[in-house]
This record gives C-alpha cells, structure tokens and sequence, in this order.
C-alpha cells in the first residue's frame, strides 16, 4: 500500500512537471521505477498505460484553456505513433542487463538537456505565427516517440524544445499540442509492449496508482502553465534526473564506482545543479522586468499615438471651446 501511495504522488508530480513543463512525465516517472528495481521494458510499458488516461485527460484540460493546436496535433502525433511503436517493440527483445544501464543512459542525456536548455536558452519569438513546416514535424515525431518507448521518455523533451525552438508558436500552445499529441504515443507503445511482453512484468496496480495522481493533477497543470516560470522548472526537473540516473549508471556493472568516486560525481551535481537554479531565477527575474519595460514602453506609444491623432486633436478644440463659453458645434 505504501508502494501504490508513493506512486499516486509520484504521478501527481510528475503530470505537474509535464502539464507545465510539456515534458517530463515519462522521464521522471521511469526515472523512479528504475530506481525501485523495475524491469525497464515492464518499466516502460507501466508509464505508457497509464499515459493513455493522463494524456487524454492532459490534452482534454489544455483543449478546454485554449492550449491546443489541433494540426500540430496531427501532424506531429501519427508519426510519433509509428516510432514509438517500433522503439516499444525494440525495448522488449533487449535482455534486462543491457536494457537497464541502456535506458539510464537515455534519461541522463535527456535530463541534461532538459537541465542546459532551460538554464541557457529562452524562448525566440522572432518568428511566433507562422505555419509550422509537415516535414519539419514528421521526423521529429518519428524521432521523439521511439525515444520515448526506448527511453521510458522522451516524447516532450524532444518534441517540446524543437518546437519551442522553431519560435512559430506560443509556448503555451507548444505544450498543450505536445501533451495532446502523446495520446497517440502512449496508445501505441502500449500496444507494442503488450504485443511484445503480453502483460509479463506490468503491475496494474501500478498503473491504476500513476493513473490516479496524473488525472488529479492533470487540469491543475493546465492551469498552472500560464503561471509558473517554465525556466525554473526545467532546471529544477533535469537536476532530478541527471542525479538519479547519475547514481544507476555509478551503480551498474557497466561502471560499479568506488564509494569516493561515487560521492565526488554527486558532489559537482550537486554544485552544478545549485548554480544552474539559482541562475534560472535570476534569468526569470530579469526577463520578467524586461517584459514590463517593454510593456510599459508599447502602452507609452500608444498612448502619444492617441493624443496626436486627429480625434484627439477636435478633443481638444471641443475642451478649449467649452472652458471659453462658446457653444460647441453640433457637427462635432
């Protein structure tokens, strides 16, 4: 019962993390069954089911907040469909020796993306509108879902940076078309795993209690996603990660540190980690100022552009006209 209750909070966070963020769900909520000694394709197929319902309920909550590019949603998801399909089916016929440290390496490398990419870059609006190229779309999502299935994750690390990148839409519809879109994602690596695996390995317990904490926290992240500072999140998430992985990987036959050498890579994570979050903030709190300088300049623009213009020049001559006793025109 403890087990199920961590999982339900693990599922609440973890679709916090992903409603917000537009990734991340999959990586943190892998990240944790490898961690309590979970076969990675059973691993894989457990947060792929229970996706089906979060993703569905994700995509529904960003539908209702206006967060949904329903072409994006299309042209990204069926491909990503395909991928992870195939990625579900090549997971499953790896031994578990090769497949655990292979996986754990996968997440590391997302989760220092995740890390670099929201301490170091923000977000280009130069090109914020315009049509997002299909063949742009088709391989990303071909690429982002066989990730996924292979990696426990990966679909919105991938998927939501490259179109973050793009500048051709707002982020907050990068995140709801992304999360929308791994619907189809999750539906076909499940299909994969269980044509694969059939239900050797998977705990549906498990998958009712990840199921549980991403439906409660499903709209709340819609929500939350036009208020909290993505920035910050990100680094917050991808130090988690990189840890976590950090210490499989240590712990492997693949590497099997010493203690010392163990102790010294989680002391510059630590480090590292605590500089790129408190740079994130810093970040965050300098671009929220430029934005309200830049607010405040438009609003003085617009403001000189009304008192020049001609209505607000006869404005004038009715004011002068009325504080000098004549009558005003009717024609004014």
């Amino acid at each position: 019962m403890k087990t199920l209750i961590l999982l339900a909070l693990a599922g609440l966070g973890a679709q916090l993390v992903d409603g917000s963020l537009g990734m991340a769900y999959g990586v943190t909520s892998t990240t944790l069954l490898l961690a309590i000694g979970t076969n990675p394709a059973a691993a894989s197929a457990t947060i792929h089911l229970a996706e089906i319902g979060t993703t569905l309920a994700s995509g529904l909550s960003h539908w209702k907040f206006g967060n949904v590019d329903w072409r994006v949603v299309a042209k990204v998801g069926v491909p990503g469909a395909v991928g992870a399909f195939a990625g579900a089916t090549v997971l499953s016929n790896l031994s578990t020796e090769v497949a655990a440290p292979v996986m754990s390496l996968i997440l590391l490398g997302l989760g220092i993306y995740l890390l670099v990419r929201f301490t170091l870059r923000g977000i280009d609006r130069r090109n914020l509108g315009k049509p997002v190229r299909k063949r742009f779309l088709g391989p990303l999502g071909l690429v982002a879902g066989f990730v996924d299935a292979t990696g426990g994750g990966g679909w919105g690390p991938v998927g939501t940076p490259a179109l973050l990148a793009s500048g051709r839409m707002e982020p907050r519809k990068v995140i709801g078309s992304i999360d929308t879109s791994e619907f189809l994602v999750a539906l076909a690596a499940s299909l994969g795993f269980l044509l694969a695996l059939g239900s050797q390995g998977i705990d549906f317990a498990w998958v009712a209690a990840l199921l549980l904490g991403g439906l409660v926290a499903a709209p709340l992240a819609a929500w939350l996603v036009r208020h909290v500072p993505p920035r910050l999140l990100g680094s917050l998430v991808g130090g988690i990660i990189v840890l976590t992985n950090s210490r499989t990987l240590l712990r492997s036959d693949w590497i099997d540190a010493s203690d010392p050498v163990r102790y010294a890579v989680y002391a510059v994570i630590y480090a590292v980690w605590a500089a790129a979050v408190a740079h994130s903030y810093r970040q965050y709190r300098k671009d929220r100022a430029q934005e309200s300088a830049d607010a405040l300049a438009a609003e003085a623009a617009r403001l000189a552009e009304d008192l020049h213009s001609p209505d607000a020049a006869d404005a004038a001559d009715l004011e002068r006209s009325l504080r000098a006793g004549r009558p005003a025109d009717p024609r004014d």
